[in-house]
């Protein structure tokens, strides 16, 4: 299975703030040209599964409306033992290594999966399970927050599959694991 990465940083490489906050997040998609969303649905139309960590779970349970319509996702925590009564069927919550629930959903013969969370983006990187990344650069320098990349077993080549730049000023860069 491919397992894909689709994640906006701030230009020092934050996801969220120390918090977990995106403020920053929402307020830079307010320059972006109405109507675009910089790939994320031709991306998000390709992939059969998501996989989140927990904080990103509850952080996309606050929005207003639940964004992944009936695909399926799977929740990754050693914590949260219940999902909230009112969440989709198609949610669950699995607390395996990042190689077993690859395993898993292969044998459910899903294809493609969204890795999505800091420290479950970190560790399918460090299990060698990330096949492509999705970088989208945002010009803002938040100081601190929630790192994109942790440590890694080794050294982990990238091979530049393409680069974009936007008038907002917005640069997305696509990587392939080499």
């Amino acid at each position: 299975m491919k397992c894909s990465v689709f994640i906006a940083t701030s230009l020092d490489g934050y996801i969220a703030r120390e918090d977990g906050r995106i403020d920053w997040l929402e307020e830079a998609h307010r320059s972006a040209p109405p109507g675009d969303d910089f790939g994320y649905q031709e991306f998000f139309d390709t992939v059969d599964v998501l996989i989140l960590g927990r904080k990103t779970f509850e952080t996309v349970w606050g929005f207003p409306e639940w964004p992944y319509g009936e695909k399926r996702v799977v929740v990754l925590s050693q914590t949260l033992h219940q999902l909230p009564a009112d969440c989709p069927p198609s949610v669950r919550i699995a607390s395996q290594a990042p190689a077993e629930i690859v395993k898993s959903l292969e044998r459910e013969s899903f294809r493609r999966a969204y890795v999505d969370g800091g420290s479950t983006i970190q560790s399918f990187l460090a299990a060698g399970l990330v096949s492509d990344l999705t970088i989208t650069s945002i010009p803002i320098l938040l100081g601190s927050g929630i790192r994109l990349f942790g440590p890694l077993p080794e050294d982990l080549p990238l091979i530049h599959e393409s680069t974009r730049a936007y008038p907002n000023g917005f640069v997305q860069t696509t990587y392939r694991v080499g």
